[in-house]
């Protein structure tokens, strides 16, 4: 394998590459597939490209070993056994980011593509499979993956369905992770690009402590009847802050905690029905979009109780 020593006046041409590189592409025409990125897409631009390729160090089947922190970085084919396989060794956490086979930018090209949902299954099956051979009998597997909703959300129910093949793993999670990016419409809720899906193989240990994050827990209202006791939710938590899946302090807005406090209190007999009735009189004529909906169908029953609230 070639080794390479990067030398001062080599770093000071590379910068002076990409400036012009950076200059060419601010003044070429950016209809299709922008980015907020001074350097733009490298599928979209085929002289930048040509410009960019003789930087590139790694060619296919080469791989470039970290002196430092002993990382391996290789350009090889997910799809093939043999570059896949690294010895004899096994991993104990295997985490993946696919493609999404969602256009970018509303761009398709070769190198950044969407194909037919079949084509992108056959391809998940080889990586995944080959990714299960090379993992520990006890192991974490975590897949990043989008959905289209412009086109039935695929791939992400489909891939989903997918690994039911592989009887070695079992499904954990399905995780939403807080501030990632996403896309916002007029017409349509903020649009989350990315899951995070968690699977194991075996019974590797899972260190729920590292989880937490540094965002104290500011959510409270919640109540449960614990051995005989009405608890809130802040004393039943097992640490004061929130944990990396924790997304109800963004979703809060949906979710009203005000006439679920006035049911679960109502249930309990915290309050009386006139009490009840009166906190609910004061909210709907309060609530300005209580004339929203003249009609809301809800057809299995589970639900209808919150229609009463209208």
């Amino acid at each position: 394998m070639k080794r390479y020593k990067t030398r001062e006046s080599e770093i000071k041409s590379i910068k002076e590459q990409l400036a012009l590189m950076q200059v060419y592409a601010s003044k070429k025409s950016q209809s299709e597939g922008k980015t907020t990125e001074r350097l733009q897409r490298l599928d979209l631009h085929g002289e930048l490209r040509e410009k960019v390729l003789p930087l590139c160090r790694l060619k296919y089947g080469e791989i470039w070993e970290d002196p430092v922190q002993r990382h391996r970085v290789g350009v090889l084919d997910a799809t093939k056994l043999e570059d896949v396989k690294n010895g004899e060794e096994k991993a104990k956490l295997v985490v993946n980011d696919p493609p999404y086979n969602v256009p970018v930018g509303n761009a398709n090209t070769n190198a950044l593509f969407k194909i037919n949902i079949e084509k992108y299954l056959e391809f998940s099956e080889k990586w995944v499979r080959n990714a299960i051979l090379v993992m520990d009998k006890n192991a974490h597997f975590y897949i990043w993956l989008g959905a289209d909703y412009r086109d039935n959300l695929q791939p992400l129910p489909d891939f989903i369905i997918l690994m039911r093949e592989f009887k070695e793993l079992k499904p954990k999670n399905i995780i939403t992770l807080r501030n990632q990016r996403g896309y916002g419409t007029q017409k349509n809720w903020m649009w989350v690009r990315q899951e995070l899906l968690y699977y194991v193989k075996g019974n590797p240990e899972f260190k729920v402590e590292a989880e937490y994050t540094d965002i104290p827990k500011i959510l409270r209202g919640y109540y449960k009847e614990v051995n005989g006791r009405i608890t809130e939710n802040l004393e039943r938590g097992k640490s004061k802050y929130i944990r990396a899946g924790n997304v109800w302090v963004d979703i809060q807005q949906v979710f009203y905690r005000y006439e679920y406090m006035l049911m679960f209190l109502l249930d309990r007999k915290a309050i009386t029905f006139k009490q009840y009735e009166k906190l609910r009189e004061d909210y709907v004529s309060s609530n300005q979009y209580r004339n929203f909906l003249n009609m809301l169908p809800e057809y299995l029953a589970r639900c209808g109780i919150n229609i009463l609230w209208i």
